[in-house]
């Protein structure tokens, strides 16, 4: 599926550039996509690079985590739910920890610690996977939960927004957060239907009960701050937490006498192996998104979609804020820039400019992450890892849309 996709990138972009020759006349469209992809082999080997030193951290932290025996305490914490969720993987298995430890990432908005934490999830489910190039149901689950997953802190679009001078930088926050979580629910329920898994399950309904009342508890503490004093907290809870975490496995890994100084080096040597190995799955990904975007294909796809829902009789308003949804799936970065020209081009306080930062919250990378985590292990069939991916993603700006409706009309 994936390398259908792969191409099927270069041949609409091919087309595209093609139309705008010919019908046109602008022969310029070739050599913006000749530069786009030398400019997106740099920027992949540049993320690579840049991601050694976090990839290497982390992971010897985790190490050093794994040592302590904290973290064979969380996995057998949250086995009972992902003993049910994943049965293939055995109750106490590293993965469960590392799963775990990466969701926390995300859920409180650390990407850096999040993406180093992931691979790791998905090296070790990737020891339970009888057929190592072949997506195993466990894994397709954690990267769809991955890629949709509830985001409490959307630090970088307050500051954005802030930046750009909004009234309110936090106006978008409750939104953000009900979008957000519209999309991890749709992941998981499409996986688990696609997967057969059985959700109506004491336990499963205990854990996901608990922790919507947990979400929304922290939506009404949230919803009483100022938007200064929501930017504080959440900044402060998010590094308390991760410098608190850090500080545990060290203290308690030296209480039981652990050398948290050479198992923190063995654990990181495990960076670099991994950073590198990313190197061509990175590579293949953002220079058939980079093609796609020069060829002027992504215009023709929003000339198309507004074309269409003017003849439905909607109303196209939401239409203005689409390439950021369009490009989030493909390049976070691709997706902040489409952010930053709508509330540019807007208005950043505009119906257009708070959606498109919605839409920036509501849903994650997904050709990055499938890319980057399963090029980490080798896998090249994804299975149905994409489609509920996407399935994710499409729930998550579709309630971004009707949120946006509701909050800023």
């Amino acid at each position: 599926m994936l390398h259908r996709i792969w191409l099927g990138f270069f041949l609409l972009a091919f087309v595209a550039a093609l139309v705008q020759w010919l019908l046109a006349g602008d022969a310029a469209v070739f050599q913006r996509m000749v530069s786009s992809l030398f400019d997106m082999a740099a920027l992949a080997v540049e993320l690579a690079i840049g991601l050694i030193g976090l990839m290497a951290f982390w992971l010897g932290v985790v190490a050093v985590g794994e040592a302590s025996g904290l973290v064979d305490r969380l996995a057998r914490l949250l086995s009972p739910l992902f003993t049910r969720l994943m049965p293939d993987v055995p109750r106490g298995h590293p993965a469960i920890s590392s799963m775990t430890l990466n969701l926390s990432a995300n859920i409180l908005g650390l990407d850096n610690a999040a993406t180093p934490l992931g691979i790791k999830a998905m090296k070790d489910l990737q020891t339970l996977n009888p057929r190592p190039e072949v997506a195993t149901n466990a894994q397709i689950l954690f990267l769809v939960l991955n890629t949709s997953s509830v985001t409490l802190f959307p630090v970088t679009i307050l500051l954005y927004r802030a930046q750009m001078g909004a009234e309110d930088p936090a106006a978008v926050f409750i939104p953000i957060l009900i979008a957000t979580s519209c999309s991890t629910l749709a992941g998981l329920l499409v996986t688990a239907w696609v997967q057969r898994i059985r959700l109506r399950d004491t336990v499963v309904l205990g854990f996901l009960g608990g922790a919507f009342a947990l979400l929304l508890a922290l939506v009404g503490w949230f919803s009483t701050l100022g938007a200064d004093a929501l930017q504080r907290q959440s900044s402060l809870i998010s590094n308390l937490l991760i410098v608190s975490l850090i500080m545990l496995f060290l203290v308690v890994a030296h209480r039981r006498a652990v050398n948290v100084y050479d198992t923190f080096i063995e654990g990181a040597k495990q960076g670099f192996e991994t950073a590198i190995g990313i190197i061509p799955y990175l590579l293949a990904m953002l220079v058939a998104i980079g093609v796609f975007r020069a060829s002027g294909a992504l215009d023709l796809v929003l000339g198309l979609l507004r074309g269409g829902v003017q003849f439905l009789g909607f109303d196209t308003l939401w239409v203005d804020a689409m390439p950021t949804a369009l490009m989030k799936p493909l390049s976070g970065s691709g997706a902040r820039a489409m952010m930053i020209d709508t509330m540019n081009t807007f208005g950043v306080d505009s119906f257009q400019g708070r959606l498109a930062a919605t839409m920036q919250g509501s849903t994650e990378t997904t050709f990055y992450t499938l890319a980057v985590y399963f090029g980490a292990v080798g896998i090249r069939r994804a299975r149905h890892a994409l489609g509920c991916g996407l399935a994710a993603d499409a729930a998550g700006i579709v309630a971004a849309i009707v949120v946006a409706y509701w909050f800023y009309t």
